[in-house]
């Protein structure tokens, strides 16, 4: 019985596991470019991610912007502090097929006009 019950755990561990690690609700066929202001950078585990104000003829929709662990993001140039509150940026996403204003990153363009690529959360 206990090895019955450590199978179903462990099955429904990684199941969920791979749900958390799916690109599945974004579409990863559109790419969407977000021109805005920061308004948190976290530099947090599993996944960093941005919150960005952007205009729009309708008023400002806040952006959520899941991005990759801060380990994969250091390999591809990043550090902790390469962005803060205010910076004026241009980030590239996938969107949510959703509709709702968030997106998985792909790069983003810095105040300085250095772009930044960087692992996608996975």
């Amino acid at each position: 019985m206990k090895h019955i019950a450590l199978v179903i755990g462990v099955t429904m561990a990684g199941a969920a596991l791979s749900a958390h690690h799916s690109p599945v609700m974004f579409d990863m066929a559109k790419t969407q470019n977000l021109e805005g202001s920061v308004v948190e950078f976290a530099w947090t585990n599993p996944h960093s991610s941005i919150q960005l104000d952007v205009q729009t003829p309708n008023g400002v929709e806040r952006w959520g912007v899941e991005m990759g662990s801060p380990n994969s993001m250091v390999k591809a140039g990043w550090k902790s502090n390469i962005i803060k509150a205010g910076d004026k940026v241009t980030v590239a996403v996938h969107p949510l097929k959703s509709g709702e204003h968030g997106g998985i990153f792909m790069s983003i363009t810095l105040p300085d006009g250095r772009r930044l690529g960087g692992r996608a959360a996975e």
